[in-house]
């Protein structure tokens, strides 16, 4: 008979990571698409796409209040930069504002929070994680010459992500969180989390309806279809890898 603690485990685990991996495969699917239709081809759509989801998740995931700062300054940066320069900025600009911003946050999170250097050796990991997935994506394509669908890509992508984090996550956090002190740590994490979201936000408006004219209405159309099937992909990926790993020991629930 299972005990409750370990139930209760097993359900929170498959709560958490199945919304994270929901999250983190809307993004991906967002992301892919938008560089496909700016002409990108090749290895560049997956390994963008997954590392800039797998920190963005990961900072959600082991470093919520040092990402929820920096995503919040990114927003307002981007507002700000929109409503003073107008929808012809370039990516650069938006993308550099909100980093400036986020850094500025981090540094007063760290300032009051007395924040470690574990922040940043967790997104640290989570970049790792998405370059090597992306690159394994990347690769499995171009071997096979498949063309697979949304779905399955962001689930392959979320269990090859969670899996390398998980795995890998001891080390990199033991060996990271010396790496640079508390407050620079969180101001790092807080910049890079708010300069992806200063540039989704570019990429979704402004610089999309600049780049495309008027066939933007169309791109931000198709980027809308895959984002259900990469929610619904990450989700079953997430999930299904969370337990597993669960089951096998990793104890998931003392992230929660």
């Amino acid at each position: 008979m299972m005990s409750r603690d370990r139930f209760t485990a097993i359900v929170l685990t498959l709560v958490v990571w199945g919304l994270s991996g929901g999250v983190f495969g809307a993004l991906f699917a967002g992301v892919y698409q938008i560089l496909s239709d700016l002409g990108l081809s090749g290895w560049q759509p997956p390994v963008v796409a997954a590392t800039a989801a797998a920190v963005t998740t990961t900072a959600l995931y082991s470093a919520m209040p040092v990402a929820l700062m920096g995503a919040m300054a990114g927003v307002l940066a981007s507002i700000g930069a929109l409503i003073l320069v107008g929808h012809d900025l370039g990516l650069t600009v938006m993308a550099g504002a909100g980093g400036v911003a986020g850094v500025v946050a981090g540094s007063f999170y760290a300032w009051i929070a007395q924040s470690s250097g574990r922040p940043f050796a967790e997104t640290l990991t989570g970049l790792l994680a998405g370059l090597i997935a992306g690159g394994t994506l990347a690769t499995v394509v171009a071997l096979t010459g498949h063309q697979v669908g949304t779905l399955v890509l962001a689930a392959g992508v979320v269990a090859l992500v969670g899996s390398l984090f998980q795995v890998s996550e001891r080390w990199m956090v033991s060996h990271g969180a010396a790496l640079l002190p508390g407050g620079l740590a969180a101001a790092l994490v807080a910049g890079v989390v708010a300069t992806l979201v200063a540039a989704s936000i570019w990429l979704l408006g402004g610089g999309t309806a600049f780049s495309f004219g008027g066939g933007a209405q169309d791109i931000l159309g198709q980027v809308r279809q895959e984002i259900g099937p990469g929610f619904l992909g990450g989700l079953l990926g997430g999930a299904i890898t969370g337990l597993t790993l669960e089951l096998l020991g990793f104890h998931l629930e003392d992230h929660a």
